[in-house]
């Protein structure tokens, strides 16, 4: 069991997922214009990457979309403003796609480390690249500010500080945190201006599980109490005991990405039994395999059915049509080894419909009760 883990190797796996990123959207699986702006240096992942960074990416904006069209049959008027917060965001760019569709929340806030310094016997590693990768809000801050791509999406009056690691716009804010410290964690949420009354989205991806579980079981309960009204994406591994998750474990501590979380909560029910506990009204979580088969493509299928038998599922047609895939056995296994939960608290009664398919709704309206 790992007990440690690497803060410039868990930084390092920010930069593979921009990468990971922009592989995808130069291989045509996902529109992004901003996330060139991230990467240092292009690389090609396997198809089987690919398709999973999609299935990740596909099922946060799903479940996203169905935050901010929850009051649509409301005038426009008369809509509820919303707000996204993300943990550990890293160099993500959901917020500039958000504007570019006409459909940035009233606010939209992230959240990461200022610095990810290096913990003890790694420290004789430091060298010149570490360095210019340790600042995850600061770098980020810096990019921003000399694009003119991203700056213009802020407005005029943004403030952008490299030296603090800050953003501070209208509309969107970057703000260095411990996200292990809770009352900084409550300081930094007011600084950024959010509202605990308003609707809003949190999103931890393969953040909590890098977390000690004395760390992230505040973490969930912190949001739990603050917000009244929010939908909590997780999305990170499952599953660390059987030789496949062995394997994952093994590689990732190879790495100095020891997932200091995931034997508290290593399967779905212990992680719904987690938000639960926290006090989140319900939860439910589905494995990226299930996500894929049923929720990802089952979206599309209701949305063209009624079009055309033939065009059923084009969405995901085109999508396993974009790379030779004969790894079918390895996908199975890697997408059953990470799993989005998903939490609601519905005090204003706007996320009734809200969730993965409707013949699993059920599974959203009660409380898991069972152990982990």
């Amino acid at each position: 069991m790992s007990t440690t883990s690497n803060k410039a190797a868990v930084q390092a796996t920010n930069d593979d997922a921009s990468a990971s990123k922009l592989s995808c959207v130069k291989k045509g699986y996902m529109k992004d214009d901003y996330v060139h702006f991230f990467v240092r240096r292009s690389v090609k992942r396997a198809p089987i990457i690919n398709r999973g960074y999609f299935a990740r990416w596909s099922a946060l904006r799903k479940l996203l979309y169905q935050f901010l069209d929850c009051d649509r049959h409301v005038d426009e008027k008369d809509r509820t403003k919303k707000q996204i917060l993300s943990l550990g965001a890293g160099f993500d760019t959901m917020y500039f796609q958000l504007q570019d569709e006409g459909r940035a929340p009233y606010l939209y806030v992230e959240l990461d480390f200022k610095e990810r310094l290096l913990f003890g016997c790694m420290k004789w590693k430091v060298n010149d690249e570490l360095r210019i990768w340790a600042a995850v809000t600061s770098k980020k801050a810096a990019i921003i500010e000399s694009c003119s791509q991203l700056r213009e999406k802020l407005g005029a009056s943004a403030l952008i500080s490299q030296e603090k690691g800050e953003v501070l716009s209208d509309n969107y804010k970057l703000l260095p945190v411990d996200l292990r410290d809770i009352q900084k964690l409550d300081d930094i949420i007011t600084l950024a201006n959010m509202d605990p009354c308003l609707p809003t989205f949190i999103i931890a991806e393969c953040v909590l599980i890098y977390l000690d579980p004395d760390s992230s079981r505040p973490i969930v309960g912190w949001a739990a109490r603050k917000f009244s009204t929010a939908m909590f994406f997780l999305y990170e591994q499952i599953h660390p005991d059987d030789a496949f998750g062995q394997q994952m474990m093994k590689n990732l501590e190879y790495r100095g990405c020891g997932l200091l979380g995931i034997y508290a909560t290593p399967t779905i029910q212990a992680k719904e039994n987690l938000f639960i506990d926290q006090g989140w009204q319900r939860a439910v979580g589905w494995d990226m395999l299930k996500v894929y088969n049923s929720f990802i493509e089952a979206q599309e299928r209701r949305r063209l059915c009624c079009q055309d038998a033939y065009h059923l599922s084009f969405l995901m047609i085109r999508i396993e049509r974009l790379e030779l895939f004969d790894e079918f056995e390895e996908w199975h296994m890697m997408q059953e080894h990470y799993c989005v939960v998903f939490a609601i608290n519905d005090a204003m009664g706007l996320f009734r419909d809200c969730g993965f398919p409707k013949d699993q709704q059920d599974l959203l309206n009660a409380p898991s009760t069972a152990s982990p």
